[in-house]
């Protein structure tokens, strides 16, 4: 191999480094770089098994940062990269002119001993580029601890660190890429293998709501579900009962491989950024042990009310539900906590209540929209990265008021265009019983007495079948039918639970 690092001017000078004290340069490997350039010289199809991970930024030296820029853009528009046809764009460039001139192009093609290493030597100018910047965050970080600014406190840097570490990882990242419809086709049969085997015969994370398992075959990996509503619907109510039920239903065994594998449930992770948790543990503890909540917060309990809600806490004690009351959390943060409970304790399901409630950090502005938008994306990459359905409360509009029939839809999302883009699935809680209970009728001035009764009758016998009666509206989703779902709604627990109809009931009830 030739030897062209002469041309080169350096990339730092060592003897700037201060008398007794020993300079380390950053890793680089210029070898390697004028390599690769030189084998994408000679076959210019050597940059289809690099471009997917390298920019051109990831070069140690400018000039080689530059000459790969040129041939990316000449040969994404079907021109054939040569020393001839490179000089035209680089032969002006001063740091050419200093490396030699375009007589270090011609350098570059010949010192190519072969043409077939070309992805190795990308991939470790891939890797010191990544070491470098490491350094850089590094430098950044200690600066920034030392100085002292009201409006961050430690916490912020350490999580904006991990949220820049995590964007200098996924960067540039090799996994991904095609694979065969036969691998595709293997993982498939597995899932549906677990879910033959598993009892409730679902494909995905049970929410023991029988009716709506059926609807949505579980909470599918994956998957970023919307759950709407207006204000007093339960949608709170509906999430924290979803969150309760998979993580009371989780059991793992441990395969023959020694691997923990998960036979039903789902270790949750439950994101309450507008009750504490004291008061979400409050509420599931009211479910659970059937005694108001109101009489739990004010002391009202008869010792067999105490007795059991106790008993209830004991079994309730090793569930796998992880809360976390932080309000006005970044995107950043809780795709931070989530990677960090994922990898200390396992997580199957994400629930965040609500939506409209995080920020996507700085940047916005104030443009809400764009905030949203950015946070339904980041909310969709967090369930496809931890491969868990993340399922995210959400606001409706008043529209739904000033319309007779009260039943959402999906132009009731706030900020509905990027909410429904990127959701999978989007579900709306509806109780017809809270607008009954607010329209009793009242006698008009020229109305009959019998006509009145009558109206007030069909009122009565409208409100009856809507007591205790709670209707999911499954109004998109990507894997299955949509419609609705009747469910129990117990106001006085809040708890929602399967409707038995009519043709169920046995006999002796």
């Amino acid at each position: 191999m030739l030897s062209i690092m002469t041309s080169l001017p350096q990339l730092i000078d060592a003897g700037a480094a201060p008398e007794g004290h020993s300079f380390r340069q950053p890793p680089h490997n210029l070898e390697a770089e004028q390599q690769l350039l030189g084998t994408i010289l000679l076959n210019n199809r050597a940059l289809e098994r690099v471009s997917e991970f390298l920019l051109p930024e990831h070069f140690a030296h400018g000039l080689h940062s530059r000459i790969f820029e040129a041939c990316q853009k000449l040969i994404e528009l079907g021109n054939v990269v040569t020393v001839v046809t490179l000089k035209a764009y680089l032969e002006a460039d001063p740091l050419l002119k200093e490396a030699g001139g375009v007589g270090y192009l011609a350098r570059l093609a010949e010192s190519v001993v072969t043409t077939v290493n070309a992805d190795e030597y990308g991939r470790q100018i891939h890797d010191f580029a990544l070491r470098r910047t490491l350094i850089d965050m590094g430098q950044e970080m200690v600066n920034d601890a030392f100085e002292i600014a009201i409006e961050t406190n430690a916490m912020d840097q350490i999580e904006g660190m991990e949220q820049k570490l995590y964007d200098l990882a996924t960067t540039g990242r090799q996994e991904g890429g095609f694979q065969d419809f036969a691998t595709a086709l293997t993982t498939a049969i597995s899932m549906a293998e677990a879910a033959h085997r598993r009892e409730g015969q679902l494909a995905g994370v049970p929410t023991d709501l029988i009716d709506l398992d059926k609807k949505l075959g579980g909470l599918h990996p994956s998957d970023l579900l919307i759950l709407a509503g207006r204000p007093s619907m339960g949608k709170t109510a509906l999430a924290t009962n979803i969150a309760f039920n998979a993580a009371k239903l989780y059991r793992e065994q441990v395969g023959d491989n020694g691997r923990r594998e998960v036979l039903d449930g789902a270790k949750v992770a439950f994101f309450s950024l507008e009750m504490s948790a004291e008061q979400l543990a409050t509420r599931l503890l009211a479910q659970e042990a059937e005694i108001s909540s109101h009489k739990i917060r004010t002391g009202e309990l008869s010792n067999d009310d105490f007795a059991r809600m106790v008993q209830v806490s004991h079994e309730l004690h090793h569930m796998p539900l992880f809360i976390d009351d932080t309000p006005a959390l970044t995107i950043s943060a809780v795709r931070t906590r989530c990677r960090r409970l994922a990898r200390q304790q396992g997580l199957g399901l994400i629930v965040i209540d609500y939506l409209q409630l995080l920020t996507a950090g700085p940047g916005f502005g104030e443009s809400r929209v764009q905030e949203v938008s950015a946070i339904t994306r980041g909310l969709k990459a967090l369930a496809k990265e931890l491969d868990v359905p993340v399922i995210a409360l959400s606001q409706l509009s008043r529209a739904v008021e000033q319309r007779e029939d009260k039943r959402p839809q999906l132009s009731d999302l706030r900020e509905s265009g990027s909410i429904e883009q990127d959701a999978d699935v989007v579900m709306f809680v509806y109780r017809e019983q809270y607008y009954l209970e607010r329209t009793e009728p009242n006698r008009k001035p020229e109305e009959s007495e019998d006509k009145f009764q009558e109206r007030h009758r069909a009122w009565m016998e409208r409100s009856e079948r809507a007591h205790n009666v709670a209707e999911v509206i499954v109004a998109k989703q990507r894997h299955g039918p949509i419609g609705g779902v009747k469910l129990y709604f117990d106001g006085n627990f809040t708890k929602f639970g399967n409707l038995i109809g009519d043709a169920e009931v046995p006999d002796e009830y």
